[in-house]
C-alpha cells in the first residue's frame, strides 16, 4: 500500500465518529425527557384534560422513545441500514398488537350478544 493510501485509510477510519454528539447534548436531550415526563405527570392530575388523557400520553410516549432511540441509541447518527433494522420489526410488532386488539374488540362485541 503506498503513503497517499495509508493515509486515506487512516483519516476514513472513524468518520462516523465526527458526528456524534457530545455531553452538552446528551444533558439537553435529558432535561428534554424530563420536562416530558414532568408534563405527562401533570396532565394525569389536570381535571380538564382526563377527556383526552390516554391519547395525550400516548403522543408523550412517542416523542420520548423517538428522543431515546434517535440519540441514546445513535439512530440519528448512525447508517439509515441501522435505523432500518431498528424500525421494521418495531412497525411489525405495532401492526401484530394492533391487530390483535381489532380481533379481541370484534370478540368481544360477537359474546356480548
Amino acid at each position: 500500500m503506498n503513503e497517499h493510501a495509508a493515509e486515506g485509510a487512516v483519516g476514513r477510519a472513524h468518520p462516523v465518529e465526527e458526528h456524534h454528539p457530545q455531553a452538552p447534548t446528551y444533558i439537553v436531550v435529558a432535561i428534554i425527557l424530563t420536562i416530558l415526563t414532568a408534563f405527562e405527570i401533570g396532565v394525569f392530575y389536570a381535571p380538564f384534560l382526563q377527556a383526552i388523557l390516554v391519547p395525550l400520553l400516548i403522543i408523550l410516549a412517542i416523542l420520548k422513545f423517538i428522543l431515546v432511540a434517535a440519540f441514546y441509541m445513535h439512530l440519528h447518527f448512525d447508517s439509515r441500514v441501522y435505523s432500518g433494522l431498528f424500525l421494521f420489526p418495531l412497525a411489525l410488532a405495532a401492526l401484530i398488537v394492533f391487530s390483535l386488539m381489532l380481533l379481541f374488540y370484534s370478540l368481544g362485541e360477537h359474546t356480548a350478544l
